[in-house]
């Protein structure tokens, strides 16, 4: 057969025999290891071959004679009967015809695995070690008694097990893929819930009983994955913050995993909403700040234009002097990892539109802009940063890129604590590479002489009038989002919409504004470099 006939028979037949080798195994890397194998065999196969008139039937029978030879190649291992407790027997495969047997005592080890930590180690030390009851009690320090009661559980799920047609869940099918993440808080020594999300088989975990508390074996079947495989997990992820447990022996999770699906009507009625927000800012709030910002005379701008200043400190404003307060304690919502982290995790799914045939009505904004993001020095207790990327900003990497030790090198550089010399080559790479620094050793990003508390407390609040007059358009909002959201999570969610409805996406349409109208004026490359990046320190450059 030519190349090209079996390159489109392997495309076409890929997906289902992936599902073919999830369904035979019982973890993702035995899944894809046997994939690779029987792709590897039916590709092979289809260019020696000169006609197939069933290829279904071709490819399946290859499928399923080389699951029978990956089956038989697997280390030996022994099964048990489950007939009886007293009478019961160690089998080898040795024991048996492959062809006869190897289908039960598959299923037989499969319902072992599935069968909780401490049970699973009895029914081992039991049947597999030839350890005694008495011997079993001592080494798990429990009574012969309930060493007894946990063999006679085993022996009864194990039976039922075997009697049902154990179901894959969908995740165990079709997994979920994380596109972002992002958290509000302290991440502590590590970064956020991407530290431990960014693992699928973890983020699977979690998301498992996001919309309905499991138990473990629940998450074992929901993942289609034995409970072997899992309980490390498990325990990790329970230890860190982000499952938690709650009646029978269940968990749920307040990581907040943003719908797979979304309306384009209603982020369009908010956009609206919001740009007329947009609007009476730029003329009863932006003139404020721009006027407070006026009077900061100890500062250093890479090309001097102050309008840059003036930006930043507008984009503050309406991101945090101008949100509406919910008033709500949200504590039990922040995950709590063993290195620090006291955060609310969110984590983006691929998401698609409910309503496709909607056409919208406004010009959909076009910009982007994430979360505000400070850093301190503890080495150097003046210094510190505050920045937001945006669609008006061009940084190498995004703001998490930004680390604390890139203020302190550029404050010892400024300082004349250090200089160029091959020892700190890499520190001064870094700077330059990040815009920092330019090549001729120009500071690249603006500084501001004190404190941000002393600058951004200059900042007024918003009117609470003004405020007033769009909350309850905000509330009505934030709650038909949380309609898309499990019970566990509606009031977090109705308490961040509420508070985000005058945040980062009204500043930006300010920011369009004001560009725009030419109140502000086009950005070079250098100046989007530095563009809402400010560092604060008790020296500037000369």
């Amino acid at each position: 057969m030519e190349k090209q006939k079996a390159d489109q028979i392997i495309t076409e037949y890929f997906q289902k025999i992936y599902g073919f080798a999830i369904k035979k195994c019982y973890s993702y890397e035995d899944a894809e290891e046997l994939c690779a194998q029987i792709v590897q065999n039916v590709y092979l196969s289809l260019r020696r071959a000169e006609e197939i008139h069933n290829v279904e039937g071709y490819v399946w029978r290859i499928s399923q004679n080389t699951y029978a030879k990956y089956v038989a190649v697997q280390k030996r291992q022994e099964g048990i009967s489950i007939d009886g407790m007293e009478g019961l027997e160690i089998p080898c495969y040795d024991d048996y015809g492959l062809d006869d047997a190897e289908e039960e005592i598959r299923l037989l080890n499969r319902e072992v695995a599935f069968l909780t930590e401490k049970r699973r180690r009895i029914v081992y030390l039991f049947y597999y070690e030839d350890r005694s009851v008495s011997e079993i009690a001592r080494e798990m320090n429990l009574s012969e008694g309930t060493v007894k009661w946990h063999l006679n559980k085993a022996r009864n799920e194990l039976k039922e097990g075997l009697s049902m047609e154990r179901k894959i869940g969908k995740l165990g099918l079709s997994p979920v893929t994380a596109t972002g993440f992002s958290h509000s808080g302290n991440p502590g020594s590590e970064n956020g819930p991407e530290t431990y999300l960014g693992d699928k088989m973890n983020l699977n975990i979690v998301y498992s009983v996001y919309h309905k508390p499991r138990t473990m074996e629940e998450i074992a079947e929901e993942l289609g994955i034995t409970l072997v495989f899992l309980e490390d997990r498990i325990h990790l992820l329970e230890d860190n913050g982000f499952l938690v447990g709650t009646a029978g022996n269940r968990y749920t999770t307040f990581v907040k995993f943003r719908p797979r699906e979304y309306s384009l009507e209603l982020w369009e009625k908010k956009w609206k909403l919001q740009l007329r927000v947009a609007e009476e800012l730029v003329k009863a709030y932006v003139p404020l700040v721009r006027e407070v910002v006026r009077d900061v005379t100890e500062i250093y701008i890479p090309g001097g234009n102050r309008q840059l200043l003036e930006a930043a400190a507008v984009y503050y404003g309406i991101a945090n002097e101008c949100r509406l307060q919910s008033g709500k304690d949200l504590s039990k919502y922040y995950i709590r990892t063993t290195t620090g982290g006291e955060y609310i995790a969110m984590v983006d799914l691929d998401a698609r539109r409910s309503d496709p045939d909607y056409v919208p009505t406004l010009k959909l904004p076009s910009g982007w802009a994430g979360g505000t993001m400070w850093r301190f020095s503890t080495k150097y207790p003046a210094v510190s940063s505050w920045s937001v990327d945006s669609s008006y900003s061009a940084r190498e990497g995004s703001w998490q890129n930004n680390l604390c030790t890139d203020y302190e090198v550029l404050y010892e550089f400024v300082t004349g604590a250090i200089e160029e010399n091959a020892a700190n080559s890499d520190k001064i790479l870094r700077l330059r590479d990040r815009g920092f620094l330019t090549e001729d050793n120009k500071v690249g990003i603006m500084m501001v002489k004190g404190s941000g508390d002393a600058f951004f407390g200059k900042i007024p609040r918003l009117d609470a009038a003004f405020q007033s007059r769009y909350a309850d358009m905000a509330l009505e909002y934030a709650m038909n989002q949380a309609k898309s959201y499990p019970p566990q999570m509606q009031d977090l969610v109705v308490c961040q919409e509420t508070e985000d409805f005058l945040g980062s996406e009204c500043a930006l349409m300010v920011m369009d504004i004001l560009y725009g109208n030419g109140t502000f004026r086009p950005l070079t490359e250098q100046e989007k470099v530095t563009s809402n990046l400010l560092m604060f320190s008790d020296v500037l450059p000369t």
